[in-house]
C-alpha cells in the first residue's frame, strides 16, 4: 500500500494507478519524486510495462507525484 502502481491498460494507455485495482499491466514505485526520476531515468517503467513511455505521460505522472508528496509534507 506504500508503493505507486504505474499501470498500462489493455487499450495500451500508461497512468499512475492510486487504487491499485485497474487492469492490465503494472509496475510499483515509491511515492517519492526522486525516486520516480531515478526510474525513469533507467527506464524501468518501459522495460515492465513493455512499451515505450512518451515523455509528455512521464511528465503528468512526476507531476502527480511530486503534487502528492508536496500534501503529505505539509500534513
Amino acid at each position: 500500500k506504500e508503493l505507486v502502481r504505474v499501470g498500462k491498460s489493455p487499450e495500451g494507455e500508461i497512468s499512475l494507478d492510486t487504487t491499485g485495482r485497474k487492469p492490465g499491466r503494472g509496475a510499483y514505485v515509491c511515492p517519492s519524486a526522486a525516486c520516480f526520476a531515478k526510474e525513469r531515468k533507467a527506464k524501468r517503467f518501459e522495460r515492465a510495462l513493455e512499451c515505450t513511455i512518451p515523455d509528455e505521460v512521464y511528465d503528468a505522472m512526476q507531476a502527480r507525484i511530486a503534487e502528492a508528496e508536496e500534501e503529505a509534507h505539509a500534513e
